[in-house]
Formats: C-alpha cells, structure tokens, sequence
C-alpha cells in the first residue's frame, strides 16, 4: 500500500443564493487550479447585509487536496 500526502489551502467564496451555492462555486474554482482536491471544511461562514436583507453569503474553507508522486 503505498503512502500518499495532502496539502490543505485556505479559500473564501460566496454567493447571493447561499452557504450551499458558496460551497459547491468555492469547490469548482478550487478543482479548475488543484488537482485531486478530496475535501473541504467550512472554516467560518459570515452574510453581509443592506437595509435589513441578507444580500451574500460567504464561506472560509480549507481545501483538501492530494499531492502528485
């Protein structure tokens, strides 16, 4: 069994249709620059409001990926 090493990078995305649409465009930016991305972790999660409404979602992740031999 051989032995593999990850790297974990630090990312932010958002959405104006929520935390879910923040991920999932967050995880397909990530996959077009890293490859063999395996994971995440929503590190915070933040909205920013105008006059009384939420108007974006924002979400800080650590991006798991698998490094190359």
């Amino acid at each position: 069994m051989g032995v593999s090493v990850a790297k974990v990078t630090e990312i932010c995305a958002s959405s104006e249709k929520g935390f879910d649409h923040a991920v999932e465009k967050g995880i397909a930016r990530a996959c077009k620059t890293l490859k063999n991305v395996s994971g995440a972790w929503v590190k915070d999660m933040k909205v920013d409001v105008e006059d009384g409404k939420v108007v974006r979602w924002r979400v800080t992740m650590k991006v798991t990926f698998v490094l190359e031999d």
